[in-house]
């Protein structure tokens, strides 16, 4: 009876499903969060009659053949990237990303990791960091005595000081980009790092190459679009429930053949 196994394993892909849904509907507030995807490929098949096999009583060719299927299994987990909506915060250190692009952080371990989050802060030394506390590189610290902060479409950071006329550049935000955006390693705390799938950071200048631009006093909301993530939540929960009432049928007729006399 492969209907036993076959429904175990629809039932446990229509389980990741469900939990990749509510990972996204958790996520719908957090800042830059693009939803993700559970992709699914059907499992190997039982040649019972290969297609092109002779057929032993004529000789002719049997042109279909008889594969039984043996289930589903999970292929990939994927990330839906959108450009979510810009939401204005009017804060100095603020800065969402439209386009494409990362911000570049250092980790306590000196690991490198990339984000969209542009909510930034500044320590008590005047360092920029996430709101981790993770340094945003290159490193960049504002004054004590620093006054209006301007961060430019380019990440250009200028600050205002009493005694100079005109706003001094204080270092510039990097921003790189992947080949492959779907091979970063998710590690929370809207982090990402490198991996071999995703290929090698690539640096470059806001609005060239492939890459956004800045918005100072934004931050890029969730693009998690909650109707179509519920329709979806409805379509996994009604596909679950199939496999159940699939296996609730094997199991009767395996209980109506053990009562056979």
């Amino acid at each position: 009876m492969r209907a036993l196994d076959i429904a175990a394993t629809g039932m446990s892909a229509q389980q990741l499903r469900v939990d990749v849904i509510s990972n996204n509907i958790a996520n719908m507030s957090t800042t830059g969060y693009s939803p993700r995807r559970a992709d699914f490929a059907d499992l190997h098949y039982q040649q019972l009659v290969r297609a092109g096999a002779i057929n032993a009583s004529d000789g002719t060719v049997v042109p279909a053949g008889v594969q039984v299927g043996l289930g589903v299994r999970p292929a990939a987990v994927t990330v839906t990237w959108e450009q979510g909506s810009l939401g204005a915060t009017g804060g100095q250190l603020d800065v969402a990303i439209e386009g494409r692009g990362y911000l570049e952080v250092t980790l306590p371990s000196g690991e490198s990791a990339y984000t969209r989050d542009g909510a930034l802060q500044r320590t008590g030394d005047g360092l920029i960091v996430t709101n981790d506390g993770f340094e945003v590189n290159p490193g960049i610290t504002i004054p004590d005595d620093a006054r209006d902060i301007t961060i430019n479409a380019n990440g250009e950071i200028y600050a205002s000081f009493l005694d100079h006329v005109q706003p001094q550049l204080l270092g510039q935000l990097n921003m790189v980009r992947f080949s492959n955006d779907n091979g970063l390693e998710a590690i929370g705390s809207n982090l990402f790092l490198e991996t071999g799938a995703s290929g090698t950071p690539l640096a470059g200048a806001p609005g060239q190459d492939g890459l956004g631009t800045f918005r100072q006093g934004y931050v890029e909301q969730s693009s998690v679009d909650a109707v179509r993530e519920i329709s979806d939540l409805i379509e996994a929960q009604r596909g679950y429930e199939l496999n159940a009432k699939v296996l609730t049928a094997a199991d009767q007729i395996l209980g109506a053949t053990t009562q056979v006399r």
